[in-house]
């Protein structure tokens, strides 16, 4: 049989290996250099490339060397160990004079015959070798991806003593709790920055990690603020604390300055006496409610000019003073449920929800809205308003919509603006319907964009109501009395 005969009949034959010829095809393309370096094999499956037998060496040259480089160079996986020789198809002999040139030749005649080789074979040892295409695919899908949609970051020391932890991804699932969330904490992996200690019966703030932007506390038996507890998570955005025991002598003086990224800061259901200070300049919602604060200093907001929302309801203030003129982004203040006897001196220009039911005022000052221009909700009921204390103009603001002065001591309906959608006047002492109150002419062009009007509980009766009344509000769609 010639060299050739046995090359074709061991091409068509690969599971029956010859005595003539190679031992051992090799089953593999010539693969990248980069899938060879990450290729990893199980060593409980013989990798199909294994020779089962010592494999012949090429016809030898001169100087006694070997022409198995070449297959190396073309398939790095055929060597199963060190110093195993891939066997080639036998050729002609040559003569020693000629070995160099021939070497030459015989190298690049190898690689195209070998390519061959190992492409026609492939379609052999498909089924048996698709276990090993499949890892080296996944293989090349691991590593040469460009886009990891998993980051990974490595984890900060343990605060109380342990070992650093190794690197997690905070996307991939699941992943283990990171090593520096405190103990009596939780850290979900998939939200990162998130610290939960709620509901834990703590009597302290433990320590916060520097990743964290949303710390709660709320529901705790804590009582005090440590200072520089917060000072390792300069970049936090949400404090809660809601729902403890803190009281204003154990706060630290200083314990929110360094915070110049925070935005929310929840304080209520505490039993503070006065309000935190200085606080940071990037704060946005402040809620302060249900504690024991008496009073506002004029300098307890100052600089807070991100403010927006500002909740100090159910306290025992008694006096604002102009704390909250320096508010120039405060949208929503709610003073309700104190012991205020005056409203505020002076509101901002951005707000537009004021709550003050529930205190002891007793008057409005003449044009007190006309500095709010965009003031739409407000509510002062149950207080001691009285006609009196009640300038003509008082609430004839264009931007209202809705107004709350149920519960009070009015005897007659204050003039409110035209554009005015919902007024509450319920338990109050109104005897008389003045149809001017709503609509200073009455016509066609002329009416009220009133839509609710509650009157119930007073001593005015229906059968009071003016013969042109349906014509002014004939946009209500309810009207009690």
């Amino acid at each position: 049989m010639t060299p050739k005969e046995s090359r074709v009949r061991r091409m068509h034959s690969p599971g029956r290996l010859e005595e003539e010829g190679c031992s051992c095809l090799p089953r593999c393309l010539v693969w990248k250099e980069k899938w060879t370096q990450r290729l990893t094999v199980p060593t409980s499956r013989q990798p199909p490339w294994a020779c089962s037998s010592p494999e012949p060496s090429m016809e030898k040259c001169a100087a006694g060397t070997r022409a198995n480089s070449t297959m190396n160079s073309i398939c790095d996986y055929a060597q199963t160990k060190k110093g195993s020789k891939v066997s080639l198809p036998r050729g002609d002999t040559h003569p020693s004079g000629r070995c160099s040139l021939l070497k030459h030749k015989m190298q690049w005649a190898s690689i195209l015959l070998l390519a061959g080789l190992c492409s026609l074979s492939w379609a052999q040892y498909e089924e048996d070798s698709h276990w090993w295409f499949q890892f080296l695919r996944n293989q090349q899908s691991t590593y040469d991806d460009p886009y990891d949609p998993y980051p990974y970051e490595p984890y900060e020391p343990y605060p109380y003593g342990g070992e650093e932890g190794p690197a997690y991804a905070y996307g991939s699932p699941p992943q283990p709790e990171p090593r520096d969330c405190p103990q009596e904490c939780d850290c979900p992996p998939n939200f990162p920055t998130a610290m939960y200690c709620d509901n834990r019966n703590l009597k302290y703030l433990p320590f916060v990690p520097s990743r964290m932007k949303y710390v709660y506390f709320q529901n705790n038996q804590i009582s005090s603020i440590q200072e520089g507890v917060f000072d390792n998570a300069t970049g936090l955005l949400w404090i809660a604390l809601h729902g403890n025991q803190i009281t204003s002598d154990k706060v630290g003086k200083k314990v929110f300055s360094k915070l110049r990224h925070l935005e929310r800061l929840y304080l209520d259901h505490n039993n503070l006496t006065r309000i935190p200070s200085p606080l940071p300049r990037s704060l946005r919602e402040l809620h302060l409610d249900h504690n024991q604060i008496s009073r506002v200093p004029n300098n307890a907001l100052e600089g807070l000019e991100n403010l927006t929302a500002l909740y100090l309801h159910h306290n025992e203030i008694q006096e604002v003073g102009s704390s909250m003129k320096g508010l120039r982004s405060l949208i929503l203040l709610d003073l309700s449920y104190n012991h205020l006897r005056k409203v505020p001196d002076g509101l901002p220009s951005a707000l537009e929800q004021l709550y003050l039911e529930h205190n002891n005022v007793f008057s409005v000052p003449d044009s007190y809205f006309r500095g709010s221009p965009k003031l739409l909700y407000v509510r002062l009921s149950h207080n001691s308003l009285t006609n009196n204390g009640l300038a003509s103009n008082t609430f004839n603001s264009s931007s209202l919509l809705e107004l709350d002065l149920s519960y009070n001591q009015l005897q007659k309906i204050p003039p409110v603006s035209t554009n005015l959608e919902n007024l509450y006047l319920q338990g109050n002492r109104i005897n008389e319907f003045s149809i001017s109150s709503f609509c200073t002419v009455v016509d066609v062009m002329n009416f009220s964009k009133l839509q609710v009007l509650r009157l119930d509980g007073n001593e005015i009766k229906r059968s009071a109501m003016p013969a042109d009344a349906p014509l002014c509000l004939r946009l209500a769609s309810l009207i009690e009395i």
